[in-house]
């Protein structure tokens, strides 16, 4: 449409009135002042200054207006701006000094005078620039093609500014924007670019707005916009990912009236969406349609039937497909190589698996994060830890980067099968490199070291924690005092209990029962019972268990006495005896009954 149709119906959206850019009020008393302290003249004199002054010397700029800086406001920044039309430098200059020397913040109308100057000069990197500034900086309420329109009654312009407002709004994600921006060009008459709007609806399938997407497709039809192949191939996927398969057929036909026949894009598209929607037959159909055609397949086209035959567990079938790739000329890349590498581990074929790993290395391929993850957690799952840390090894004389995640999984499996020697071994190994465990991977380690009564070696890991400023938390604590109360190191215990209060963790039930175990064990009745009670009211503790050991401990010295006043004190703290409690008494009872018989038949 010719430019000047597009003003009128530009026109449509403008205020009637005069437009207030050019507008000055004028002050009488200001002409008694010298001219150059005047503040009527300041447009006048930062324009002067900017045609004799160097583009770079903003100094000496500054200097001659110093005493009228004060008057500079966005009106005249407009007005300086609209002066500067035909010289897109100074313009730029003159934007440039005032927002980041003076540290004015200009307002939406100076930067759409802007982007009009520089989009009109063809500087589309700069408009572009400032474009995305003003996009980003703008409140969600605020209309930037109503500001850029009005400001076209002042200002000579581009309809291509619009345009570059959707792309824009579509770079920083505003995709609704983007569409009602569109939506408004097309209102006023304005034909946006094929370009433009391949964007837009690039940008709206992003973000799954497939509805609009059509929306646009429409209007691009009505006023006679000519789709290329990018766009049909845009809106392939549209139905592909809307899920509308069985419609592809028809829009291809129409593609085709259009005078386009599908591409490698188009192709690839829709062999992935069937084999995503375990469609291989009609997949593998179009893979045939490709040669007729004469469009080859490439590395996608293969790669994506590879992965639509693993998801069906056809996986031998997969690998041949590969080595027909492969006898074609077509080198496999990372992702072909995984799908295949994934779907044998899936099936627990580790022997292909690995085979193919090294045939990718032999091939100049570095195994990437998914390669050696799934190899390593498919070891792990089939209980063979030490042939996933062989693995790791083997890569990493190869010269794989391992990401710390792959060594965080293998010393916690590590731990879990309780080989925490083998954990340890592996830890000092990685650590020169940089590598530095987490609280959680620590405590794993700790805990595997306490499952087979190795307090040293755990209570040395502890040590390093504090070494490398990693905190113990209430794991670390419940882990070594559970231990020290196993293995009877009651003071150690003790200090630790101390040592967790001290830095604000409560203790738990396990930690009461292995505290009150280990007195009974040592039979120092007078703690545990002292112990239990604390727990009870200091941290809500009333473990049942933890006072039967206790009643068992006293029964079992044959002290019914001692056990029936236990129970008084207990019931007052709030403990309730169960059928467990009774029945250590009951015993107790017998108990002392068959030593008083006893020792009166000795008399």
């Amino acid at each position: 449409m010719r430019r000047s149709n597009s003003i009128k119906l530009l026109n449509n959206f403008k205020p009637s009135g005069p437009s207030n850019v050019l507008q000055t009020i004028p002050n009488p008393l200001y002409h008694l002042l010298p001219k150059t302290l005047n503040p009527n003249n300041i447009v006048n004199i930062i324009c002067s200054s900017l045609k004799h002054h160097t583009h770079n010397n903003n100094t000496h700029f500054t200097l001659d207006i110093n005493h009228l800086l004060p008057h500079l406001g966005p009106h005249e920044i407009s007005r300086v701006l609209l002066r500067c039309q035909s010289d897109s430098i100074s313009a730029l200059t003159f934007f440039n000094w005032v927002k980041h020397d003076l540290g004015i913040k200009p307002t939406t109308q100076n930067y759409c005078f802007l982007l009009h100057i520089l989009a009109w000069s063809k500087e589309f990197k700069n408009a572009m620039k400032f474009l995305l500034e003003l996009v980003k900086d703008c409140s969600f309420n605020e209309d930037l093609f109503q500001s850029l329109v009005l400001c076209c009654q002042d200002c000579n312009w581009d309809p291509v500014i619009f345009d570059m407002l959707v792309k824009a709004y579509v770079i920083e994600g505003m995709i609704q924007r983007g569409f009602s921006t569109f939506m408004k060009t097309m209102e006023v008459g304005y034909v946006p670019s094929v370009i433009s709007c391949n964007r837009l609806l690039n940008g709206l399938l992003k973000f799954k707005c497939f509805d609009q997407c059509w929306q646009v497709y429409i209007e691009m039809e009505r006023v006679g916009i000519h789709p290329n192949s990018h766009t049909f191939n845009i809106l392939t996927n549209v139905f592909c990912e809307n899920g509308d398969v069985n419609k592809i057929n028809d829009f291809l036909e129409k593609m085709e009236e259009e005078g386009f026949e599908p591409d490698i894009v188009t192709y690839n598209t829709l062999i992935g969406c069937y084999c995503r929607k375990s469609r291989l037959n009609d997949a593998f159909y179009l893979y045939k349609i490709m040669y007729r055609r004469n469009v080859l397949p490439d590395l996608v086209s293969y790669t994506a039937l590879m992965g639509g035959l693993c998801r069906e567990g056809k996986v031998r079938e997969a690998h041949q497909l590969f080595h027909r790739m492969f006898h074609r000329g077509l080198n496999p890349d990372i992702v072909s190589f995984n799908t295949l590498i994934c779907a044998y581990c899936k099936e627990g074929k580790m022997r292909e698996s690995k085979s193919l790993l090294y045939q990718m290395i032999g091939s100049g391929i570095c195994p990437d994060e998914v390669t050696y993850r799934v190899l390593v957690e498919r070891y792990g799952k089939d209980g063979r830890i030490i042939s996933a840390l062989n693995l790791v090894v083997e890569l990493e004389r190869f010269g794989v980067p391992m990401g710390w995640d792959i060594y965080d999984y293998l010393l916690v499996s590590v731990c879990d099968e309780n080989r925490p020697f083998a954990a340890k071994s592996l830890l000092e190994r990685i650590s020169p490199r940089g590598y530095a465990p987490g609280v959680d991977i620590y405590n794993k380690l700790i805990e595997s070291l306490c499952n087979i009564d190795s307090v040293a070696d755990a209570l040395l890991i502890k040590a390093e924690m504090f070494c490398k400023n990693v905190r113990p938390n209430a794991t670390t604590y419940k882990a070594l005092i559970c231990c020290l109360c196993r293995t009877s190191r009651s003071s150690e215990a003790e200090s630790f209990m101390e040592e967790m209060l001290q830095s604000g963790m409560s203790p738990d039930t396990e930690i009461c029962r292995a505290m009150i175990h280990m007195y009974c064990k040592e039979r120092s009745v007078g703690k545990a019972e002292t112990l239990l009670k604390f727990f009870a009211k200091e941290f809500d503790i009333f473990d049942t268990e933890s006072y039967n050991t206790l009643v068992k401990t006293l029964c079992e010295d044959a002290d019914t006495t001692k056990s029936m006043e236990l129970q008084d004190r207990m019931l007052k703290v709030g403990f309730v005896p169960n059928r467990l409690t009774f029945r250590h008494v009951i015993r107790g009872l017998w108990k002392t009954m068959t030593v008083e018989k006893k020792t009166l038949l000795l008399e």
